[in-house]
């Protein structure tokens, strides 16, 4: 029961990983040059900052989820050879951290969804025209990015409740049994090797 929780939180994290990179990858390097009134433009990423704030934090959380596969795969490595692996003080440091990437995650891809929009749609009373019409390969583009991070964002919303699950198991009164006759028993061990 234990393995397949693991195995399934690091498909998981596998999944969070590759979805971030992917909408890393193309909203970072998606581009479109236009001739607009005899002058030639280019749309990137940078030019709307919160895709550019959206390509870095996708690309940072890809990076610690690729960390945090390998801590899963560590942990099953340790399972598998008997190792007591249960330390409440690293379950809440990776729960808070799961927390932290998720919710950036979803902030950052709500944040560029919404300038997005606006460079959809416009906004007349500013007298911001519709790029989209112009650039409309760089907008599909940045369309599926957005989408590929919402992906990503719901799948590190159940890894983080993998987290949550693995920290409280802690604190249950099976764990605690648990834990306290491996200390009994090293508690013997320990005096049987003075007789």
């Amino acid at each position: 029961m234990v393995e397949r929780e693991v195995k399934a939180e690091g498909v998981l994290r596998l999944s969070s990983m590759v979805l971030a990179a992917i909408s890393a990858a193309i909203v970072g390097l998606d581009e479109q040059t236009k001739t607009v009134f005899f002058t030639r433009k280019r749309a990137t990423s940078r030019k709307l900052e919160v895709l550019w704030a959206f390509t870095i934090i996708a690309s940072a959380s890809s990076g610690y989820h690729l960390l945090q596969l390998c801590g899963c795969i560590a942990i099953a490595w340790l399972r598998k050879n008997h190792s007591q692996v249960a330390n409440k003080f690293f379950a809440w440091i990776r729960l808070l951290l799961d927390q932290g990437v998720a919710y950036a995650m979803f902030a950052v891809a709500v944040a560029a969804t919404e300038g997005s929009t606006v460079a959809l749609r416009g906004v007349n009373p500013l007298q911001w025209s519709e790029l989209c019409n112009i650039y409309g390969k760089f907008c599909r583009q940045v369309a599926g990015g957005l989408i590929c991070g919402f992906a990503a964002s719901i799948a590190m919303a159940v890894v983080s409740f993998f987290s949550a699950r693995n920290l409280f198991k802690l604190y249950s009164v099976h764990h605690r049994r648990e834990i306290s006759g491996l200390k009994k028993w090293r508690w013997n061990l320990f005096y049987s090797s003075f007789s």
